[in-house]
């Protein structure tokens, strides 16, 4: 049997930039296979999917996946940890594959695994510096990545390499496989072009975040630059029939109807509900008719909207801090989307 790749993504929507990392990924790796690990309707950022898993199977397909596999909800909606985690998890329990590629910011893999050696190792130094950044009341990440820079006292290597949403899933991906003692050889793709948050195109390269956009604003025929023919056509299929949704805001009544049902103590057993956090979502559950003023009453310094998203996701599909825990002591299920 030939080498078999393993990719894990999202495609929110497959874009020419996704195309580029399955043909490079597999020129790379020299594999004969490639088995794409896909978040389904919900994603990681704390959002919804612009369209269901099935079409984006379809996309990936036709593109260059062999297989393409859905990475459970409880895993695709949590943290930059917890989804990486969960997709590696769910790679190796496959017992096939030999290679796992992810896309990044940086071209060099070596300082991406430094930082996930730290991450791994928890050096006390290290955890002395995270928490002394977390007293400032700075969000995780930012307390994190402050934390990481005093530590590897090396900014001239690795300022910036955080700031990467693709790097920091990088990292993530290492640090799974070293926790899991993996046996997958990781290999990294730069990102090209354009970056995860920019906006314009670039040739025919544009990020998801600027497609979602285009999408929002019936811009077609920039769509049809920037991604391959069979994801245009199965996309304005998606379009023509409204089998689409834009963001969270669509599911605003119910999540608002939720928290409003929910007590304090279950709002608390929520993942990544901390520190009295709680108190807040439900005052502003209870004062908000909105999503967009429900997330920006409850945000601040330490708590991103990223993260408040994915609690208000939590709770509007009924996902537990004790189903998190579980989720992390077992091998996730196994569930292979087909056309």
């Amino acid at each position: 049997m030939g080498k078999v790749l393993g990719i894990i993504a999202e495609y929110n929507p497959f874009h020419n930039g996704h195309l580029y990392h399955i043909q490079e990924s597999i020129k790379q790796a020299k594999a004969d296979s490639a088995i794409c690990v896909i978040s389904g309707n919900f994603v990681q950022r704390g959002n919804t999917s612009i369209i269901n898993k099935w079409t984006k199977t379809k996309m990936a397909i036709l593109n260059g996946a062999d297989l393409v596999i859905e990475l459970p909800t409880v895993y695709s909606t949590s943290s930059a940890e917890n989804f990486a985690e969960g997709a590696i998890k769910l790679l190796n329990s496959l017992g096939i594959v030999d290679i796992v590629s992810f896309g990044m910011e940086t071209n060099d893999l070596a300082t991406l695994n430094n930082i996930a050696n730290v991450l791994y190792e928890e050096p006390k130094e290290y955890i002395t510096m995270l928490n002394h950044e977390l007293g400032k009341g700075l969000s995780f990440p930012k307390a994190r990545e402050n934390a990481l820079m005093v530590y590897l006292n090396d900014v001239k290597r690795y300022v910036n390499v955080m700031q990467g949403a693709n790097n920091i899933l990088a990292i993530e991906y290492l640090k799974a496989l070293k926790k899991q003692k993996s046996t997958l050889t990781p290999i990294g793709i730069k990102r090209e072009k354009v970056l995860y948050h920019d906006e314009m195109i670039v040739d025919d390269f544009a990020s998801a975040t600027a497609i979602r956009k285009m999408i929002s604003n019936r811009q077609f025929d920039d769509i049809r630059k920037v991604i391959p023919h069979s994801s245009y056509v199965l996309l304005g299929q998606e379009l023509k029939k409204g089998h689409y949704v834009l963001d969270l805001s669509k599911f605003q009544k119910e999540i608002i109807y939720v928290l409003r049902k929910m007590t304090i103590e279950e709002i608390k057993n929520l993942p990544d509900v901390s520190e009295g956090l709680e108190n807040a979502i439900k005052t502003a559950a209870d004062s908000c008719n909105n999503i967009i003023d429900l997330v920006n009453m409850i945000k601040s310094k330490r708590y991103t909207q990223t993260r408040i998203q994915r609690i208000l996701v939590y709770a509007l599909l009924g996902i537990t801090q004790k189903m998190m825990e579980t989720s992390k002591k077992t091998i996730p299920y196994v569930r292979i989307l087909r056309l």
